[in-house]
């Protein structure tokens, strides 16, 4: 009985302390007698004015057993709730729980669409709305019905698709673990595709080289055949044999006939001994348009880390002995050499583009630190301007360490490969934003194994291209 009294005067003077919190605390309670039946004083009254006030409440009976499982808990309105003797507090919801419910309660509330209203709605505009979407989202409608599937055969689809603005580049990349499968990267989605294209050849070491318009152009590692494909819809070619017989390692640009793929394509290939070849999708052939004009140094120290770039149908390369860009117009078919000298501790760089603009990416090496550093080329200067580096804690993590870099994508969003003995970082950087971010490992398909990427190449991707 003195353990159960002890009990109740705790939970008398808790109650006291609660009431002392929340309002006026009660009169003082008479004291307890060994003999006497304990009593709670205890009543909530509300008055007119808002104000609050406690009075006693005599309980003649009971024993201290019901006392001691007595539990009251203050509610939003004021008063309070009493709770059953013996019943167990409410257990915590997981969040999987409680996201359900909220899943439940939103759909409960949600409009419904009218099939009256939604029946009625212009044929013409189907194909306005879907050309919008994006691309993933896209390939999910495709399964609604053989209509939707079929747009891509559609001319008036390919026009409401040519109407809306590119969106930033996708990366198609090869890795180390798997080179005759690609992965592709979406940097608005920040997820990895794992496609199979399954006309190109599987006996051989296919790598992508250049794109344009959405289509990508792949050569062997033999450097002997070309392929151009649309990774999104599978649209695949070989290009016919070429006519100069030439393995040695070789450049490559492509560049779109107008301003969209529809009016065909030309791809471009140069090796070090100035022998260069056009093919032009139009024509279906491979033209030989001349001989390397006399004031360029031959043999050419291409830098073949770098690819091209494409800006108005005009293709840029970077070389080396000396320093500089050399360009090829692919509609008047004429080349030319800028010499421009290479920033101080430079290695592994690369051309990019932005907006009609070159740019030139690349580490900067100073003792045992490296940077990832942006240049801007200055046109009456011919000069590269320093923009931008990679953020310093960052860098950091490259402090000591033989690093390598390699540019995925040069089309406005850069996609670099960082990697080391100990590292493979990736990461992207927009152009004009200004903007660093980290690309999510690239893992193999329903495994948890990160894969290593080789090499790649930035695409603008559009559904309607066909090579």
């Amino acid at each position: 009985m003195e353990e159960e009294l002890a009990m109740l005067r705790q939970l008398i003077a808790q109650l006291q302390d609660l009431l002392n919190r929340h309002g006026s605390p009660p009169p003082p309670s008479p004291p307890f007698h060994r003999h006497q039946q304990p009593f709670l004083q205890l009543q909530y009254h509300r008055r007119d004015d808002n104000h609050h006030r406690w009075c006693v409440l005599d309980i003649n009976d009971g024993s201290a057993d019901d006392y001691c499982d007595l539990v009251m808990a203050a509610g939003k309105s004021g008063s309070f709730k009493m709770l059953e003797p013996s019943k167990p507090p409410p257990s915590k919801k997981s969040r999987k729980e409680r996201n359900r419910g909220k899943l439940l309660g939103s759909t409960d509330t949600a409009e419904v669409m009218e099939q009256e209203i939604w029946k009625e709605f212009p044929e013409d505009l189907f194909e306005a709305v879907i050309a919008r979407l994006p691309i993933a989202t896209f390939f999910r409608f495709r399964t609604v019905c053989r209509k939707w599937n079929a747009l891509l055969d559609s001319q008036s689809f390919s026009q409401h698709c040519a109407q809306v603005p590119q969106a930033n580049p996708w990366f198609y990349t090869i890795t180390h673990e798997n080179v005759n499968s690609g992965a592709m990267y979406d940097p608005s989605l920040k997820k990895w595709h794992h496609p199979t294209i399954s006309s190109l050849p599987t006996k051989m070491i296919v790598l992508p080289v250049a794109s344009s318009g959405g289509l990508v152009c792949f050569i062997d590692i033999g450097h002997r055949n070309f392929y151009v494909c649309n990774p999104l819809t599978q649209s695949f070619k070989e290009l016919p044999p070429r006519s100069v017989k030439v393995w040695s390692r070789i450049a490559v640009g492509m560049t779109l006939n107008g301003n969209a793929s529809s009016g065909g394509y030309k791809i471009l290939w140069v090796c070090c001994d100035g022998e260069y070849e056009v093919y032009d999708s139009v024509k279906k052939s491979w033209i030989r348009p001349g001989s390397m004009p006399s004031d360029i140094k031959l043999p050419l120290s291409l830098n073949f880390r770098s690819q091209a770039v494409s800006i108005d149908g005009t293709v840029y390369f970077m070389r080396s002995d000396p320093e500089g860009i050399m360009s090829y117009n692919m509609a008047t078919g004429v080349w030319k050499q800028f010499i421009i000298p290479a920033p101080l501790h430079l290695s592994d760089h690369t051309l990019a583009e932005c907006g009609g603009q070159i740019m030139l990416a690349g580490l900067l090496t100073k003792n045992a630190a490296t940077c990832v550093c942006i240049w801007e080329l200055q046109k009456m200067t011919l000069l590269w301007k320093e923009v931008d580096r990679m953020p310093n804690i960052w860098c950091l993590e490259f402090y000591g360490k033989h690093v390598r870099m390699t540019c995925l994508g040069n089309k406005g969003l850069l996609m670099l490969s960082l990697r080391s003995r100990q590292m493979n970082r990736l990461v992207t950087y927009n152009v004009k934003t200004r903007e660093w971010l980290k690309v999510p490992g690239c893992l193999v398909p329903r495994g948890r194994k990160r894969q290593w990427i080789a090499c790649g190449t930035a695409f603008y991707p559009c559904l309607t291209a066909t090579a």
